[in-house]
């Protein structure tokens, strides 16, 4: 049931914090319940996924290093149902090294923040991320070769099978496919889809382009629509 069915004021938004340090979750919670949501505080993601199917958020806080299944491995099992795969995903980590943060890209994080952290600058990135994904497009369904791209409904079809994309990767293959045929930089990309997020580095875009390819390109390896240019950046090309 959604918040909106249960009564619950469209901008009361709904957060789940998957912590199991007790003093952060705490700290969590009482900086965002200050700024308006509303949250419910998991010690491990054992009823997580459970739970969310009856009452989907707006978005997921994650730490990685929980007690049985860990962070990464929820947010796996998020994005690859049906009903939560577009719900925003922000980790919450001690974890910081740079393979870290790709690997919690590459499963579909929307943000990455590294403990200690600062509540107001964790408050400020949840509400980047929140005003990303509900931001509406212009109404309309691009068709391109066999992808088809519902801006309205944000989904992707190749040959007629929707395929799920989290709401970054939306918008970035969106982006691309609204500017057939001209090159972008990786700088401009993250200005374009990434201008509210500040710890997405260049590296980011090439993680979120391979994903995209690993869905929509028969051969990912050499692809057909998301082309490299070297030297240069990408570029979505119309097949001829």
């Amino acid at each position: 049931m959604t918040r909106r069915e249960l009564g619950v004021p469209a901008a009361k938004q709904l957060v789940y914090i998957v912590e199991d340090e007790s003093d952060i979750a705490r700290l969590v919670k009482h900086h965002l319940e200050a700024a308006g949501f509303e949250t419910r505080c998991f010690g491990s993601g054992a009823t997580v996924v459970s739970e969310a199917m009856k009452e989907v958020p707006a978005l997921f806080i994650l730490d990685i290093m929980i007690p049985g299944t860990d962070g990464l491995d929820l947010c796996r099992q998020i994005r690859q149902n049906g009903t939560l795969s577009r719900v925003p995903i922000m980790f919450l980590t001690a974890r910081a090294n740079e393979s870290d943060r790709v690997r919690g890209l590459e499963l579909g994080g929307d943000d990455y923040i590294v403990k200690p952290f600062s509540p107001r600058e964790l408050v400020a990135r949840a509400r980047a991320v929140l005003r990303r994904s509900d931001q509406a497009s212009p109404p309309q369904v691009l068709k391109v070769g066999n992808l088809e791209i519902d801006s309205t409904a944000m989904r992707v079809r190749v040959d007629g099978r929707e395929v799920a994309t989290t709401v970054r990767e939306f918008r970035l293959l969106h982006y691309l496919v609204r500017n057939t045929g001209r090159v972008f930089t990786r700088d401009q990309l993250l200005d374009a889809v990434w201008s509210e997020t500040s710890y997405v580095t260049p590296r980011s875009i090439d993680v979120y382009i391979r994903r995209i390819r690993e869905k929509i390109e028969p051969q990912p390896e050499q692809p057909r629509y998301l082309k490299t240019v070297h030297g240069a950046g990408y570029r979505f090309e119309a097949p001829r």
